[in-house]
This record gives structure tokens, C-alpha cells and sequence, in this order.
């Protein structure tokens, strides 16, 4: 398992751990150029804002973190192994992990997970077993950082589904100036 305080001092370096797929052996990242999305210009489109006005789903905060994970991680090929997942499990019980969850009646719907340190928020992976289910957690997820206070949410890299919300690359230089700032200002997310 990875010790919280290694994981910590990794996010405020600007890296992060993956498990390679085959092996499992646990490898770090520092990208760049670096995935972000700004806070204040999510995209949301036309029918997400219906799904959200619809309240299709039930928004819930942490109360199935490692359910979440493992949701992440069920795929062919998955960075997050065993280990991952028991040393954010672990970060989760500490109060530094959190998952942003989306729920029809009893059934976990989509969701997402990631860290909290100072003002910054690193989003590590998400899921959707229902459509708009994981779009509704980031949507969510960004309204909870704006109104705590929060500056920057690391998605480490940019995918073409978070492009398509607003994500976008900055250089890692960039980056790390940007975190270096956020991780000094106090924030809670919970």
C-alpha cells in the first residue's frame, strides 16, 4: 500500500501514481502538457442542464468511495490495482479522498473520484454504468469547488470526453506554479 503521506507530498509535487496494467507495479506521472478544467468555464451542454433540471439522479458525497473505485477500475485494461485502490481507500478514511457519487434509487448510477489538498481538487478517474450519470458528478463536483473556494481541478490529462465539458492542456510549468499556489490556501471539500 502507498502511504498516505507518500501520496500527499506526491499530489503537491504535481505527480500522481498508476499502476501499470499487466504488471500492477505502481509507476508516477507528472505530465505535460497537463489536463485542468477551469472552474468557471465548464460546458455544460443544453441536454445535460434538462437532465440535471429533471433530477434524474440522487447526488450523494462519500458514501460508497470504494464502491466508486472499483466501478472505475472495472475495465479490460485498468491503471488502478489492488494496491490503488486500498491506498486511496485508506486516503478516503483519513478525509483527503472523496467521490462524488450519482444514485437511481438504490443503484449506484455513474460517479467519480479524487483527492483534496488545499484549494486544489485531483480528479483520478469516473464511470457511468447509466448515461449522463458521470457528467452529472462533474458537474456537480465543480459547483461544490467553486463555492468552497477552490482554484484548480487537475484532471491530470485531458480526455476527449472532458475536453468536450471545457477541459483543456496548460504546460506543466503552468501547472505546478498554479498548484504550488492552491495547495497553500486552506479549503475543506467535505
Amino acid at each position: 500500500m502507498i502511504e498516505p503521506r507518500t501520496l500527499l507530498s506526491g499530489y503537491a509535487a504535481g505527480v500522481f501514481p498508476m499502476a501499470e496494467p499487466k504488471s500492477g507495479k505502481v509507476e508516477w506521472f507528472s505530465p505535460d502538457p497537463r489536463g485542468i478544467i477551469e472552474l468557471d468555464d465548464l460546458n455544460i451542454s443544453r441536454s445535460l442542464r434538462q437532465v440535471i433540471r429533471k433530477k434524474t439522479f440522487e447526488i450523494r458525497f462519500d458514501t460508497a468511495f470504494e464502491n466508486v473505485m472499483r466501478a472505475c477500475a472495472a475495465r479490460d485494461e485498468t491503471w488502478i490495482s489492488e494496491e490503488i485502490v486500498q491506498s486511496y481507500v485508506n486516503l478516503h478514511r483519513l478525509g483527503w479522498a472523496h467521490s462524488v457519487e450519482t444514485w437511481q434509487g438504490s443503484q449506484l448510477a455513474g460517479g467519480l473520484y479524487g483527492v483534496s489538498l488545499g484549494a486544489a481538487f485531483f480528479g483520478e478517474s469516473m464511470f457511468s454504468r447509466v448515461r449522463n450519470a458521470s457528467k452529472v458528478a462533474l458537474v456537480v463536483l465543480v459547483e461544490r469547488l467553486r463555492r468552497r473556494g477552490f482554484t484548480l481541478l487537475d484532471t491530470q490529462y485531458l480526455t476527449p470526453h472532458l475536453a468536450s465539458m471545457g477541459g483543456k492542456e496548460i504546460p506543466r510549468n503552468d501547472y505546478l506554479d498554479r498548484l504550488s499556489a492552491a495547495i497553500r490556501l486552506p479549503r475543506a471539500f467535505a
